[in-house]
């Protein structure tokens, strides 16, 4: 039996889980929360051959995959909302992307991924490497950087860059990061939480987003303090010092929930069109 303070010690990381997941704090939380009335309710829920960590990731798979539509594939919002450059990022399937984020953001390996998913190990190694390939043909953004160290800000940009997208620009500061965000308009921010002028990323960001939507990835070495569920915090979150794969994965939801988000709103202006 464990007992509060220890399943305790591994939420923060659950929600930072169940957020990139589903691309949102609200249900992201909300999903984390479940998984720990289950186990509150039912403590024989947490598997006996899994450790505690993955015993937690096991129940909330088990309840988000509860819901048929978590189990299928993304379908279009309309069967001709196509981004333009073709790349039609709804179609990216769900498991695959479960166990990408298992495997780079959450540090799984594959013999426990398999445990979480129910899925022969081969299978896993296989839906891991789809959802390379699937990442692969996503649409590439303009990013913006806001980060005050050159040399992690050198590194990050290299990064992204390599990944396939174009950074517009390397702000340190919040009066930095307002002005970039206004001459560039970027399709992806990155920001550190603390900046060089004692100013918050959050802020800067928080200036930015009051004039335009654009997803958001924020950087932090203490990813604890922004899983609270006490606030409103980030969805999508990198630790430092990051790694490639989980920047990869990061930016990959971001952008997935971003243009789902778009193509939603496109559905909704094209129904209230065709009303009137």
């Amino acid at each position: 039996m464990h007992n509060t303070n220890q399943i305790a010690a591994h939420l923060p990381y659950l929600r930072r889980f169940a957020r990139a997941l589903t691309g949102s704090q609200s249900a992201g939380d909300a999903y984390a929360a479940a998984a720990l009335e289950t186990v509150a309710v039912e403590p024989t829920a947490l598997p006996e051959d899994l450790d505690l960590n993955a015993a937690l990731y096991k129940v909330l798979l088990t309840i988000w995959g509860s819901v048929p539509a978590n189990r299928r594939h993304h379908a279009p919002v309309l069967a001709d909302a196509t981004p333009a450059d073709g790349h039609d990022i709804e179609q990216i399937t769900p498991l695959p992307r479960v166990c990408f984020l298992l495997h780079t953001v959450e540090g799984f390996s594959s013999d426990v991924i398999a445990k979480l998913v129910d899925r022969p190990v081969s299978a896993v190694r296989a839906l891991i490497d789809e959802a390379e390939k699937e990442i692969a043909a996503q649409l590439h953004a303009d990013v913006l950087i806001i980060e005050d160290e050159t040399i992690i800000s050198m590194d990050l940009e290299a990064l992204v860059e390599e990944l396939g997208h174009h950074v517009v620009g390397v702000a340190r500061t919040r009066t930095e990061a307002m002005a970039l965000a206004r001459k560039t308009q970027p399709g992806l921010i990155m920001a550190d939480i603390q900046l060089a002028d004692g100013s918050s990323g959050l802020d800067a960001v928080s200036d930015i987003l009051a004039g335009v939507e654009v997803p958001v990835v924020f950087i932090t070495a203490y990813p604890q303090r922004l899983l609270t569920g006490e606030r409103p915090e980030p969805t999508f979150l990198i630790t430092k010092p990051f790694q490639h794969e989980v920047v990869k994965s990061v930016i990959s939801q971001a952008l997935f929930f971003d243009q789902r988000a778009r193509l939603g709103r496109k559905a909704s202006k094209m129904l209230r069109t065709a009303s009137v």
